[in-house]
C-alpha cells in the first residue's frame, strides 16, 4: 500500500485486523511485543516526507537509518540519493519487513538486525531516527549513542509526534507535518508530526 502522504513509497502493510498480533504470539510464547514494524508511524512518515521535500539532506551522504521498523525512512532516503542506507533494528521481522520493503522499492539497503547503541558510531554521515522516543528505557539507551554520533560529526535528525521522553531541550524544531497516529488509513484524523535537529548537549 502507498505510504499515507508518501504514495511513491509502498510498504506491506498491516491492518490491526489481521491477526498479527495473535500470529507473532503463536510464533514467540507469551505476551510478545506488538508488530511496530507491520506500519509506517506518525515520525517516520514526517521525516520521510521531508527528506523526499529536501533531497539535499541526504543526497549523496551515507545515512544510518536507526530503529528502521518498516524501513520507510531508509528507502525514503535511498529515493532521494543517499549514496547508502545502513537501517537497523532489534526486532528480527522488523528486519524481514525492510527487506520486503526495500524490493518493493526497487532500492538496495544495508540491514543489521541487532542493537548497535553500545558501539562506536558506524560510517555515516547522517543518523536519521523515526520514534524511538516512546518509552523512557529505550530514550536512556538511544540518548547516549545519538550523542556519540554528534562528537563524531555526525549529523542527526529525529522524526516524532512530540513523544514525551523526547531531549526537548536539545531538539531545534526544522519542519512539522500533519500524520496519521500509527495504523491509521488516509482520511483519517492527523497530528503534527516535527522533524528535529538534534544539538549537542
Amino acid at each position: 500500500m502507498p505510504v499515507p502522504s508518501l504514495p511513491e513509497i509502498q510498504l506491506h502493510t498491516a491492518h490491526e485486523a489481521t491477526g498479527l498480533w495473535r500470529l507473532r504470539a503463536n510464533a514467540e510464547g507469551s505476551d510478545p511485543p506488538p508488530p511496530y514494524w507491520a506500519f509506517p508511524w506518525g515520525g517516520g512518515m514526517a521525516l520521510a516526507r521531508f527528506i523526499r521535500d529536501r533531497p539535499q539532506t541526504v543526497d549523496g551522504r551515507r545515512v544510518l537509518d536507526l530503529g528502521c521498523g518498516s524501513g520507510l525512512v531508509g528507502i525514503a532516503a535511498m529515493l532521494a540519493g543517499a549514496a547508502s542506507v545502513l537501517a537497523t533494528d532489534i526486532d528480527p521481522f522488523a528486519v524481514a519487513g525492510t527487506t520486503l520493503n526495500a524490493a518493493a522499492n526497487n532500492v538496495a539497503v544495508t540491514i543489521v538486525g541487532e542493537d548497535i547503541t553500545g558501539q562506536a558510531p558506524p560510517a555515516v554521515d547522517i543518523v536519521l531516527v523515526g520514534d524511538v522516543f516512546y518509552e523512557p528505557g529505550l530514550a536512556a539507551i538511544v540518548t547516549p549513542f545519538l550523542d556519540r554520533c554528534l562528537a563524531a560529526r555526525i549529523d542527526v535528525l529525529i522524526g516524532d509526534p512530540g513523544r514525551t521522553y523526547l531531549p526537548f531541550a536539545r531538539l531545534r524544531l526544522i519542519a512539522e507535518y500533519p500524520v496519521p497516529d500509527i495504523g491509521k488509513v488516509e482520511g483519517a484524523e492527523k497530528r503534527p508530526a516535527g522533524v528535529y535537529a538534534l544539538e549537542p548537549g
